[in-house]
């Protein structure tokens, strides 16, 4: 019997952008090849130094995840809130119906992570925005294979532990696995989805076979459909180094919504957006 394998769609490549003030980010999801794989709206991996950042800019409508994989940035909003995330924590952060903050690298060295956007359903676009932190310490870890794999639940749950479940409370349902298989070339990292799912993998550091059969190599995202039955639900990523490989599977429930996007701002309809300009330009975030 041939494998349940998901449904894949296809592989990105990551490109440099440029973004914020001198920053420089690997951009997949989000970018020229895919603006949207609903309920996503960006990916970016970023690598930054002082005096680089992103300073003051708005957000309304969404929520982001900054995942920091290296070194330490601050981030600080116009209602007080923000704090300092460091290496290996999470913050998600539910814009909502609008703030302002900055983001800025703390250390002059390295400061690197991944930053997701994810989008809220038209009945949670105006709600209060809200922060949610995970302190490295704090995020549930699976190990594997002797510990030579190492799963950290960053959000939702994996299919191999019914036990661990991440502590963030998500608006939209979403699993966010971060899995390292360390010197173990050939191990084949399983994952079945629930069903009513859709997302991507992305690979931060070497290179996986996926699905036995679809090459990614390092900075590249591969995009599945959604998980319509238990007979195409599984994921399956073979390390193709003696190394490590390091990579991230995302997947969350799709929105199926219309959507309205401009920059910081999305939204549902156009007429949501300009007034999205509106309330920003009058104070009205503030």
């Amino acid at each position: 019997m041939a494998p349940n394998y998901i449904n894949i769609l296809q592989k990105i490549v990551g490109k440099e952008t440029s973004e914020g003030v001198g920053a420089k980010v690997i951009r997949t999801i989000g970018g020229s090849k895919i603006s949207y794989h609903d309920p996503f709206l960006l990916l970016d991996e970023f690598h930054v130094n002082k005096p680089a950042g992103f300073p003051d800019h708005p957000h309304r409508g969404f929520e982001t995840i900054t995942y920091m994989l290296d070194g330490a940035f601050e981030h600080c909003d116009n209602h007080g809130g923000g704090g300092i995330i460091n290496t290996g924590d999470i913050q998600w952060m539910t814009a909502g119906s609008g703030l302002i903050h900055s983001e800025m690298p703390v250390n002059s060295t390295n400061n690197s992570g991944l930053q997701l956007w994810v989008n809220l359903k038209a009945k949670d676009k105006m709600i209060q925005p809200k922060y949610q932190g995970l302190i490295a310490k704090e995020i549930p870890i699976l190990k594997l294979n002797d510990e030579k794999v190492i799963v950290k639940i960053i959000g939702g749950k994996s299919s191999n532990s019914n036990e661990l479940v991440s502590p963030i409370q998500l608006r939209t349902k979403v699993i966010y696995l971060d899995i390292k298989i360390q010197n173990n070339e050939n191990y084949v990292y399983r994952e079945n989805l629930p069903k009513g799912y859709q997302g991507f993998i992305y690979f931060i550091k070497g290179n996986g076979l996926v699905n036995g059969s679809l090459n990614a190599e390092e900075k590249s995202a591969v995009l599945f459909s959604e998980t319509l039955n238990e007979n195409e639900n599984l994921i399956e990523v073979e390390s193709k180094t003696n190394d490590l490989l390091h990579f991230v599977i995302i997947a969350g429930e799709p929105m199926k919504e219309p959507m309205a996007r401009y920059g910081p701002f999305v939204m549902n309809t156009q007429e949501e957006i300009r007034q999205a300009f509106v309330d920003y330009q009058t104070g009205k975030f503030d």
